[in-house]
């Protein structure tokens, strides 16, 4: 299913982005080195609910998941990179940390995640790898715009990701999202230009580069969830829910603050 959303849609879009961002980027302010992932789960749930909103994750169950998530934010640490499933850890200096929160509120959905390295240790490789993917992120929205293609926006994140010199993944993308999390179009991280769905002014989609230090191949965790990489590699991913305008990409996962 492809959604075009309305006007009135669209500002409910931009107060549910808004939310998502501000909870993503509270969680990122309070969390410190023996911060448990348990702790972090517990602060999106109170903070969603307390805007009146409903998590996206917690009846979350599709075919490669060992469904239902029941949690309210994934956190992935280090090697891990998506779907990460909140687990009994307390957060070590040094330790490089992905949070993807969706929720839904206002009956429209916004997706967003970020990475950032815990506490004071920050290896350069580290902070190479999340630059690559939020200045992917940046060439995605950048090729967002109505008439272009879905292939346009991969071409242009994968070429930052490949240039970068880290190897991309293509089961794993962005999507579309509107009144659900999870629709089309499929947007992979990497790809030719020119393919795929035409971009429409009322579309929603979510971008969402990730990458693995050193592979582009991944590994599941005993707890059905947790996706990591093969050779134990560190990871980073950054996505945006952005609107296409009748003037390109607008951005709806930036904090109100």
């Amino acid at each position: 299913m492809i959604e075009i959303l309305n006007p009135d849609q669209i500002s409910r879009a931009r107060v549910t982005g808004a939310l998502v961002a501000d909870i993503l980027h509270t969680i990122k302010d309070r969390a410190v080195v023996g911060t448990n992932l348990l702790e972090i789960d517990r602060w999106a749930q109170e903070m969603i609910v307390e805007a009146g909103a409903t998590s996206c994750y917690v009846d979350y169950a599709p075919s490669f998941g060992r469904g239902p998530f029941g949690h309210y934010i994934c956190t992935a640490v280090n090697d891990a990179v998506l779907h990460g499933l909140p687990h009994d850890y307390a957060l070590a200096d040094g330790d490089l940390l992905t949070l993807d929160l969706a929720v839904v509120k206002g009956g429209i959905a916004a997706d967003s995640a970020i990475s950032f390295i815990v506490g004071e240790t920050r290896s350069a490789d580290d902070l190479a790898l999340i630059d690559a993917t939020e200045r992917a992120l940046a060439a995605g929205i950048a090729a967002a715009r109505p008439g272009a293609k879905v292939g346009d926006i991969s071409r242009a994140i994968g070429t930052v990701l490949k240039d970068a010199g880290y190897p991309v993944n293509v089961e794993f993308g962005g999507h579309g999202i509107g009144s659900t999390m999870h629709q089309e179009p499929h947007v992979a991280n990497t790809g030719r230009p020119g393919r795929g769905y035409a971009l429409r002014p009322g579309l929603l989609l979510a971008l969402e580069p990730w990458v693995m230090a050193d592979t582009a191949e991944l590994v599941t965790d005993p707890d059905g969830w947790t996706l990591r990489s093969a050779t134990g590699a560190r990871t980073a991913h950054s996505e945006h829910t952005v609107a296409i305008t009748d003037s390109g990409a607008e951005i709806l996962t930036l904090p109100s603050r």
